[in-house]
């Protein structure tokens, strides 16, 4: 099919460095599709802020381009990330008991929404650029952010823009043949500033996504060396059938998982590995292996890794529900660096977040790991401290089953991350917090208002306060050569924890004497 496109401009709006794989694939898709099209990826991440707009005016001006398509990662003020103190900040504002630290905290904050107020701004600002610039030129915006607050996008953004929502191959496969007939979830803000929106009533086949063309993605992307010393995101599958209550991916890439052909992912990390000199492989989909066809999926996977002799140390996150000694020796054999997993040690917790999985299983699975070739990997517990549902007894089954781990494991290598839910519009744990109370049916998740932020970081009271001062103590026990920052808060926790529960038991039995 002839294309109506003749160039492409991808930009990658500002975020903190991380490899931008999903622009990436696109790319690589359309030139497979459309070999003819001419495409540029600009990465606005590794231009210095003050020479960013100058840098996107001078690519319009010198490329012309058709289409100029914005990948945009992230848009909410509360997400803490590597360039971000924003969860030292939170800790340190409600709990603290120093009053100057209390007014610093206040200050950072403000600061902290400052950049994102500004950093939101000038996004829109980019694209209003390329409207002015090139007003024939259509605009795509994609990427993490926009899947999550695409109508929010669209509404703000120039007039004949495209907001694709989830994957993006099919959607802007269309965008370049014309746009005549869409594919895709996206909304579409025409020439005269009315938004509609498509539902996706198509589905994508993965197995079109072959390995990628590194030596074209070099071509076209020329600073792509400076993410190869770090972890190069490859995806396997796309979609989730669990419903966790805080999670989007079952929305954005559906419910059914769909999956990539397993020899091109090999092809794919065997390049990177072998002609790009890549260490570390981070498998980006919503969980590595999850269900029982999944964990199939990731044997195959496995298989063709160790049958290439591919040397590349590599995680992704993980669900053991199906692990089995031999896919556990697999994983190992293959070079798996870290288990990535969420975990909280509590079955209540479990059950409460519909998870969808066994406490018991999951430290059986563990327990296999360790008995199947495990030597030093790290175990990285992403555990949701004081979610809906949290109590101190349930805490405390946590703090145990860690303790469990450090045991099995050597407490060396168990790294347990201190995060909070952060609220999502439309997910199951919204809908609970706005039905409790804690949130107003008609707030804005995308508020710059401090107070409401804070908020959406959930950690409320009467655990919030024991979490953030155990939290603070960590930090303020800890230099730069000592203890890991999560168990030296888990330990604390523990400690505070027995206090309130034996505090607890005090109060139970002196009600029962009197009652007697």
């Amino acid at each position: 099919m002839a294309s109506e496109t003749q160039s492409v401009l991808y930009v990658r709006l500002p975020c903190w460095k991380i490899y931008p794989g999903g622009v990436i694939y696109v790319a690589d898709y359309i030139h497979k599709q459309r070999p003819g099209i001419r495409q540029h990826l600009l990465d606005l991440a590794l231009v210095a802020p003050s020479e960013r707009r100058r840098t996107l005016k001078q690519h319009l001006l010198e490329m012309r381009p058709d289409v100029v398509a914005f990948s945009w990662r992230n848009m909410q003020s509360f997400g803490p990330h590597p360039e971000d103190d924003a969860l030292d900040v939170v800790m340190n504002f409600d709990h603290s008991p120093n009053p100057w630290r209390k007014l610093k905290a206040a200050k950072d904050s403000l600061a902290i929404i400052y950049d994102y107020v500004s950093s939101r701004l000038k996004n829109f600002g980019y694209m209003k650029m390329v409207r002015q610039l090139l007003p024939a030129t259509r605009l795509v915006v994609g990427g993490t952010a926009v899947s999550i607050f695409g109508k929010y996008v669209a509404e703000k953004c120039p007039t004949d823009t495209v907001v694709v929502i989830g994957e993006g191959e099919d959607a802007m496969l269309s965008i370049v043949d014309g746009f005549t007939k869409p594919l895709g979830e996206l909304f579409y803000k025409d020439r005269s500033g009315q938004v509609t929106h498509r539902a996706r009533s198509e589905t994508f086949d993965l197995r079109q996504v072959t390995a990628v063309d590194f030596a074209y993605v070099e071509s076209i992307f020329p600073k792509f060396g400076n993410y190869l010393a770090g972890d190069i995101g490859v995806h396997t599958k796309r979609g989730c059938p669990f419903q966790c209550h805080f999670c989007l991916y079952n929305k954005i890439e559906g419910g059914n998982q769909r999956y990539r052909e397993t020899a091109e992912i090999a092809k794919e990390v065997e390049v990177l590995s072998k002609q790009y000199g890549v260490k570390r492989i981070w498998f980006t989909d919503a969980q590595f292996c999850s269900t029982k066809r999944s964990t199939e999926q990731v044997e195959e996977l496995l298989d063709e890794l160790l049958a290439r002799k591919i040397d590349v140390s590599w995680s992704g996150y993980l669900r053991l529900n199906h692990l089995t000694p031999e896919i556990a020796r697999k994983m190992l054999a293959s070079g798996m660096c870290s288990v990535d997993l969420s975990f909280t040690g509590s079955q209540e917790v479990i059950d409460t977040l519909t998870l969808g999985y066994s406490l018991d299983q999951q430290m059986d699975a563990f327990r296999m790991l360790k008995a199947n070739g495990y030597s030093n990997q790290q175990i990285k517990l992403y555990i949701p401290l004081n979610a809906p549902g949290e109590t101190p007894e349930t805490l405390k089954k946590t703090i145990d089953k860690i303790k469990e781990l450090y045991t099995l494991f050597g407490r060396d290598n168990v790294l347990p991350f201190i995060f909070f839910i952060g609220i999502q519009p439309g997910t199951p744990v919204e809908r609970l917090l706005i039905n409790q109370g804690y949130l107003k049916p008609d707030y804005n998740p995308l508020t710059f208002r401090p107070f409401v932020i804070k908020k959406l970081l959930y950690n409320p009271k009467p655990l919030g306060r024991l979490i953030g001062r155990a939290y603070l103590e960590a930090v303020e026990s800890l230099d730069s050569s000592s203890e890991y920052i999560g168990r030296e808060t888990i330990e604390i926790l523990e400690r505070d924890l027995d206090k309130e529960l034996a505090r607890r038991g005090g109060r139970s039995a002196d009600m029962a004497s009197a009652s007697a």
